[in-house]
């Protein structure tokens, strides 16, 4: 899961996903290329949904070799880390409103030998990440309120992106930048643009009547055109 500059990375949410045949869509969707697996854990604290928790994380690891990215709307998140990273995380990112320390939780995280990501809510000032743009290896932007799948993109998000990824450039910084919410074939290009180098995508890939191959192979044309 290193940093690839310049190379577009999708990782299909399995909040959209078919719980009843979460394996079989899992191992549909790594057989036509998806590159990581996006996992929404929340809390109903944090914010008022309730997904799922260590468990899946752990199922998952045993059907897919993609790595498991594992977003983690909950607070508090510190007494969760080592089971989440012993579950078979690959990421785990944190939310800056969620954490009293940044950096110790960073830390924890990578000396639990997972990557750590860093994520804010859309509300909440881009400057609440930038002190710790060089200990993190992804910095997650929300183009969605987090707490349920299916939202509308908001387009006022791409500026954001786009400021990070040049402060993330500009310091060359091996730092992933992963977009989430209300992604698709309509505003994959935009935000891949604006500087992503990650698209999380949920409803557009699980939910699409195409079936799940043709709408990553579809999403990935659109996010990159020749």
């Amino acid at each position: 899961m290193r940093h690839h500059a310049g190379m577009l990375r999708i990782a299909p949410s399995i909040l959209s996903a078919d719980f009843a045949r979460l394996g079989q869509q899992v191992q549909e969707a790594e057989s036509a290329g998806a590159d990581w697996l996006h996992v929404d854990v929340m809390d109903g604290h944090f914010v008022p949904a309730i997904t799922f928790g260590v468990p899946i994380v752990a199922s998952l690891h045993a059907v897919t070799t993609l790595p498991l990215d594992v977003h983690l709307m909950i607070e508090p998140v510190e007494p969760h880390l080592e089971a989440f990273a012993a579950a078979g995380a690959s990421v785990i990112t944190v939310h800056v409103e969620a954490v009293r320390d940044v950096t110790a939780v960073v830390r924890r995280i990578r000396a639990l030998g997972v990557r750590a990501g860093l994520t804010l809510r859309p509300g909440t000032a881009e400057s609440a990440v930038l002190p710790y743009l060089a200990d993190v290896d992804l910095v997650l932007v929300m183009t969605v309120e987090p707490g349920k799948g299916g939202q509308p993109f908001m387009p006022e998000m791409l500026p954001r992106v786009a400021a990070l990824a040049q402060r993330i450039r500009a310091a060359r910084l091996p730092v992933d930048l992963e977009v989430d919410g209300g992604i698709g074939p309509a505003n994959a290009a935009a935000v891949v643009q604006a500087g992503a180098d990650v698209l999380v995508a949920g409803s557009a890939i699980f939910r699409s009547r195409d079936g799940i191959a043709a709408a990553l192979r579809d999403l990935r044309a659109r996010a990159a055109p020749a």
